[in-house]
């Protein structure tokens, strides 16, 4: 009987199959390449492959880097939004002996503090994709520039 296998799972099948066949968990690239020729994929095919992994890699990288990012920008928010709203509320005790103007303060930017969570911490895809791909333009521009700098500076 032959049974078909949706492609994702035999991808699962097969990594469970090398991972049990490999003793310490880990394949030598000569590994790779006589599992890939048993399997009937060609040299040029496991090379691009191991390209698109490395480059899908990279970018998981950069989007841990990106969310830690975002996570300390709000967290700095946070921090002056708490900071000045106690300065504040504390003027206005101080100065009249109740919360007037100063609650007002509190709730409005408390508002704005409000969205910045909720973008930090549950962004659309679309909008997550966006300014990920700009913080990456930037970055890379920052590096690039830092880069020219280092090489002028050694000249």
């Amino acid at each position: 009987m032959n049974v078909l296998y949706p492609s994702e799972d035999a991808q699962q099948i097969l990594q469970i199959a090398i991972a049990k066949e490999t003793e310490a968990g880990e394949l030598s690239r000569d590994q790779l390449l006589e599992i890939a020729g048993e399997l009937g994929i060609t040299q040029a095919t496991l090379v691009a492959a191991e390209q698109e992994w490395q480059q899908r890699k990279g970018e998981l990288s950069d989007q841990r880097t990106f969310d830690g990012y975002r996570q300390q920008k709000f967290q700095h928010h946070l921090i002056r939004y708490t900071v000045v709203n106690v300065f504040l509320v504390a003027l206005n005790l101080l100065m009249g002996g109740s919360l007037s103007w100063s609650l007002y303060i509190a709730l409005a930017w408390g508002l704005g503090l409000s969205l910045h969570a909720w973008q930090t911490f549950w962004p659309s895809n679309f909008r997550y994709e966006a300014d990920f791909q700009k913080w990456r333009r930037r970055r890379h521009l920052h590096q690039s520039f830092n880069n020219l700098l280092d090489r002028f500076l050694k000249a």
